[in-house]
């Protein structure tokens, strides 16, 4: 017996081309929702500095999620967001009375130390919180004591150093009985390579809102050096970018792709 077989109508229309505007509307639209995402939900930032060693590497290149960490808004209550968590690493503007000349402001990325209300000081290198002496295995060891940094905030800054002028004033006032007080609305930040970060210690409190997000993972990490980051030159940044072309499959830490930060 032979098996029937459906033809299909004669008259049954061509699927239609896409004609070429309504591809480049396809573009823009794609454009559109990534810049969409990328301004107000992600967001790529490099490490410029060894400052969070070993858990950040100096080219290390992150994904900071905007969203969970940013102040809850009436519009959009179906975004689960939350407070900022003591050990939470964030990427934040650096506290200053004015921004760069250029009008933009100086991104850092820390652990936070210390939230509202905290008594927070240092022996020896150690952080206690509260009193407790905490539990950082993350932390980078100082092979050499220096008192301001590793006894802080018992001892007073040097009159040569780091520590902005705004907070040698300042600090005192949020000194109680030997422990640095954190105030509300603000938080106390420290870099992971603690002998080698200019953090809370040097200039102060991190405003809430000056905390833009918090790195999710690491999406590409290059060999690089702090001075990389610190060219502004044109020839040099066109010599930096040759530079990673070439080398780009050598000098690529393949073994970080993805790597989740923690």
């Amino acid at each position: 017996m032979e098996q029937s077989q459906v033809s299909q109508p004669a008259t049954q229309k061509k699927k239609q081309e896409e004609t070429p505007l309504e591809a480049f509307a396809s573009i823009c639209g794609v454009l559109v929702i990534a810049l969409f995402v990328l301004t107000f939900i992600f967001q790529n930032f490099a490490i410029p500095s060894g400052s969070m060693e070993k858990t950040l590497l100096v080219g290390d290149h992150v994904l900071v999620n905007r969203i969970a960490l940013a102040p809850t808004t009436k519009w959009a209550k179906f975004i689960h967001y939350r407070d900022v968590s003591r050990g939470d690493i964030i990427v934040f503007f650096k506290p200053v009375i004015q921004p760069m000349d250029n009008g933009q402001h100086t991104y850092l990325v820390k652990r936070v130390v210390g939230v509202p209300g905290d008594h927070i000081h240092l022996v020896n290198g150690t952080v206690y919180v509260n009193g407790v002496a905490q539990h950082e295995p993350y932390a980078q060891v100082a092979q050499e004591f220096f008192p301001y940094r590793d006894d802080f905030p018992d001892v007073p800054p040097p009159p040569e150093s780091d520590v902005t002028a705004e907070w040698a004033l300042d600090l005192p006032s949020h000194i109680q009985n030997g422990d640095l007080v954190v105030p509300k609305g603000y938080y106390f930040a420290m870099g992971d390579n603690r002998p080698n970060s200019l953090d809370s210690r040097y200039w102060g409190f991190v405003p809430r809102a000056n905390i833009v997000g918090r790195p999710l993972l690491v999406y590409w990490s290059f060999k690089s050096q702090e001075q990389d980051y610190e060219q502004t030159s044109l020839t040099a940044r066109i010599g930096s970018i040759g530079h990673v072309v070439l080398h780009f499959i050598g000098d690529t830490r393949w073994a970080r792709t993805f790597h989740v930060v923690r």
